[in-house]
């Protein structure tokens, strides 16, 4: 396994396994960018001031620059040799890129969420662009597939902040809409106490229901599917699971069994071997 797939293995282990039903010959180059996306997203959580974290992200920006523009790039560093290889041999398009590394610029600021439409657009900025940037990737350019993509994009994404809630929270950082929180009568700093568990419930359910709602859209577009998109959609499979996992425990992520949720690998394979997201 090269260092790319292991740190994609272990840092973002759901992507990969949907990875692992993209075609042998594509398989690294998938790695390749969900390397880039696990480096630009844990820029957050690896600075403790505003202006480093802030830096981290023109640095990237900068390297995206010089890859487009055809100039060398740093040597040494195993993800941006990766990257500098599949942007050219893809024509990966660099507006994704951008809007990606512009909206990661939220996770470093204090700017909070002010309602579930702010969240989406969070969602379209990053997990809806690393979708469209896989799809080309895989070869997969028709409308159906983009259309879907961007839909699995945010839904994965707001999937993925509902079970991390708690995670964010003690780091300072809410990724709950202001509206909501506020009609639950709860201040970004409760929701880390355990007896607000019911009131951030109905904000979580809240947000869940709104993923679900991007699922059966992308889902609309099944019969228009690329089948060499599989690989970029599988994740609708896994946030199908977390999420009948979050309403299982009637979405309360204080409840010891929210941490121990495993992704659906059986229902993974087998929706893989079908052509089914």
């Amino acid at each position: 396994m090269s260092y790319i797939a292991d740190q994609v293995r272990s840092e973002d282990h759901d992507r990969y396994l949907c990875a692992l039903f993209a075609p042998t010959a594509v398989r690294e180059d998938l790695f390749a960018l969900y390397a880039f996306n696990i480096e630009v997203a844990k820029v957050r959580e690896s600075v403790t001031e505003q202006l480093i974290g802030r830096m981290k992200l023109q640095w990237w920006r900068d390297l995206v620059a010089t890859i487009y523009e055809g100039r060398a790039v740093p040597k040494g560093n195993p993800v941006v040799e990766a990257l500098a290889q599949i942007i050219p041999r893809y024509a990966l398009d660099r507006a994704h890129f951008d809007i990606l590394l512009e909206t990661r610029e939220r996770d470093v600021g204090d700017d909070a969420f002010a309602d579930v439409a702010d969240l989406e657009s969070y969602a379209d900025g990053t997990s809806a662009r690393l979708t469209a940037l896989a799809l080309q990737i895989l070869g997969a350019a028709d409308e159906g597939s983009r259309v879907a993509g961007r839909h699995v994009g945010i839904a994965w994404s707001l999937t993925g902040l509902m079970r991390a809630v708690l995670f964010h929270a003690r780091a300072n950082r809410v990724p709950l809409p202001q509206d909501l929180l506020a009609d639950a009568d709860l201040t970004p700093h409760a929701v880390q106490e355990r007896r607000n568990a019911a009131r951030l419930a109905t904000v979580i359910e809240q947000v869940a229901g709104t993923a679900r709602a991007h699922l059966e859209k992308a889902r609309a577009y099944r019969a228009a599917v690329d089948r060499r998109a599989m690989a970029a959609l599988l994740p609708a499979t896994l946030a199908d699971a977390y999420l009948a996992g979050l309403e299982r425990r009637k979405y309360d992520v204080f409840d010891p069994r929210h941490a121990l949720q495993r992704p659906a690998v059986g229902r993974l394979i087998w929706n893989g071997l079908r052509g089914r997201y």
